[in-house]
């Protein structure tokens, strides 16, 4: 590759905010890559919440559907006590089959008007990983577009009024959503000082792992051939790389 070939380097994300809301499909989305960076930031004193969509019951196809949500769970949770997150929602949509539409905009809406963010974080949602060939999964499409428009609609009095009977006021304060390992990312973290807690967090997700048939998968392997990528693109030796979405037009 030719040094005109090469992907321009990452910009640093704005790091100044302190509550942060990570909105997901599944038990495990963000383990596979951006786990690291939630690291960073709750050892920093942010104050990060995990919103799974669903439980990721149909994740292990040895394995019966009520048994799987229980132990992805379980999973979920240690992992994210790994990193620093003691709060972790499971919303009970169904997996695999997650619909972009009004109902998915309101469940999302419904728990940004609750924790009130200034940053929400979601997985890559293009339909490819690569920009080319590697394509995304269905519900991670739905998940992350529908976070999209849900923390405008959170801000948005005549979207959903009715969520103020429930004391759910508007909250027009997420300044930005950021995408983990999207395929047009320009922005990262550096991770180098907890790529490890990182990688920690993943290997607690150990009974899904075996349930894919991933026999030799090696959790620090895998999150090292992407963060490695990243961190030459940032001068450091581990990143993690975000596409961002500015909420603030001309901010």
């Amino acid at each position: 590759m030719t040094a005109a070939e090469l992907p321009p380097p990452l910009q640093p994300v704005d790091e100044d905010w302190e509550r942060g809301l990570a909105i997901v499909a599944h038990p495990d989305d963000l383990e596979f890559g951006a786990s690291a960076a939630i690291a960073r930031w709750t050892g920093h004193g942010k104050q990060i919440v995990y919103c799974m969509l669903t439980s990721g019951e149909a994740g292990i196809d040895g394995m019966e559907p009520a048994e799987t949500k229980r132990v992805r769970e379980a999973e979920e949770r240690a992992s994210a006590a790994a990193v620093g997150v003691d709060q972790v929602e499971f919303l009970g949509l169904p997996d695999g089959v997650l619909e972009y539409g009004v109902p998915l905009r309101r469940e999302i809406t419904r728990v940004v008007r609750r924790h009130s963010p200034e940053i929400v974080i979601t997985v890559n949602f293009r339909d490819t990983w690569d920009g080319a060939t590697a394509l995304n999964q269905a519900d991670h499409i739905a998940a992350g577009r529908a976070v999209l428009d849900a923390v405008r609609d959170a801000g948005n009095r005549w979207v959903f009024a009715d969520l103020a009977d429930e004391g759910l006021e508007p909250w027009d304060g997420v300044r930005e959503v950021w995408s983990a390992a999207s395929p047009v990312a320009e922005h990262g973290v550096d991770v180098t000082d907890t790529f490890d807690r990182g990688v920690e967090s993943l290997r607690l997700h150990d009974t899904y792992i075996r349930g894919l048939g991933w026999e030799n998968f090696d959790p620090e392997e895998f999150l090292e051939g992407m963060s490695r990528q990243d961190g030459s693109r940032m001068g450091c030796t581990h990143a993690v790389r975000f596409e961002v979405f500015n909420l603030r037009w001309g901010g």
